[in-house]
């Protein structure tokens, strides 16, 4: 178990790994990783709204984004210890559905958040709107490159569906809109160093590269490394926060990226599971936004609220 939000006289048994033995409400809140600050700043949401509602969570996931399995084994341990609900943010929008099946055989109300799962079984989705929010990235590396001329990707990941929907927000709106730009390469890194070595491939395979997004903190930190360290003249455009990414933007390394709302998000998961143990009717998908951001707008204090360090 990576980390414990609780109350103190829970620590010693939670930190073992014990089932919580305690009347008060309980709910695991499984992510998909700790390498990026995001989830930090979803866990940071959580926490706040667990307090607020009077409720006890936990906030766990494996280590990197690349751990399918080791997250299963984290969402089946937290289903044996019969919470009251369940958070979960899948890294295989397929794969972990049996065993979410198990959490609602046993009646634990789902929330999924940042990625879902095809499945019914959710509750709710807390999410960006991914789909619009890597369309409104298409929009600000094609005008940054007079919406004409070669442009790549670097997608965190296909299994996920923040994945699939970034890739396919930010593809088709470039097909739809921008007839004059040309999509000459898509690879996927979740980490910086796998997409540093991407985008310098791609560089070195087609050096007339215009502009390349990148669709998460990983990739995106990744894009701005390679663009440093070859000192290539292409825009890049990238998605959530995170201090390397500001910097970068701060710099001129990079000139935007996308910005979720991940405090949003984990206020979210907690307020809806507490609200469904209410009996209450939750919507099938919660937007939680995005915006935006570039060196012209990041004091506004709209972005600023939901850009995190």
């Amino acid at each position: 178990m990576k980390k414990t939000i609780l109350t103190s006289a829970l620590a010693l048994g939670l930190a073992m790994g014990a089932a919580p033995s305690f009347a008060e409400t309980y709910f695991p809140i499984i992510a998909k990783g700790f390498s990026h600050q995001f989830w930090q700043a979803v866990k940071a949401g959580a926490e706040e709204a667990a307090g607020r509602n009077g409720v006890t969570i936990t906030f766990e996931g494996p280590n990197t984004e690349a751990e399918i399995d080791k997250q299963t084994d984290i969402l089946n341990a937290a289903i044996a210890k019969n919470p009251q609900g369940l958070g979960f943010a899948a890294l295989d929008s397929q794969a972990q559905v049996p065993a979410l099946q198990k959490a609602a055989d046993a009646g634990i109300p789902i929330v999924a958040f940042d990625s879902g799962v095809d499945s019914d079984l959710p509750l709710t989705t807390c999410t960006t709107d991914n789909m619009a929010a890597a369309a409104a990235a298409a929009d600000g590396l094609a005008k940054a490159i007079g919406e004409e001329g070669k442009i790549a990707a670097v997608i965190h990941d296909q299994t996920s569906a923040t994945g699939i929907g970034r890739r396919d927000g930010f593809l088709n709106r470039i097909k739809e809109a921008y007839p004059k730009i040309e999509v000459v390469d898509v690879q996927y890194a979740n980490d910086a160093l796998k997409a540093a070595d991407n985008v310098k491939a791609m560089l070195q395979a087609n050096p007339d590269i215009k502009g390349i997004f990148a669709s998460n903190e990983g990739a995106a930190v990744g894009l701005a490394v390679a663009i440093k360290e070859t000192g290539a003249k292409i825009v890049g455009v990238g998605f959530d926060s995170g201090k390397s990414q500001k910097d970068a933007i701060n710099e001129g390394t990079l000139i935007g990226s996308v910005t979720q709302n991940p405090v949003g998000i984990g206020q979210c998961v907690v307020d809806s599971l507490a609200k469904a143990l209410k009996g209450e009717t939750l919507p099938k998908v919660i937007d939680t936004g995005f915006y935006w951001y570039d060196k012209s707008n990041m004091a506004d204090p709209k972005v600023a609220a939901v850009l995190y360090d």
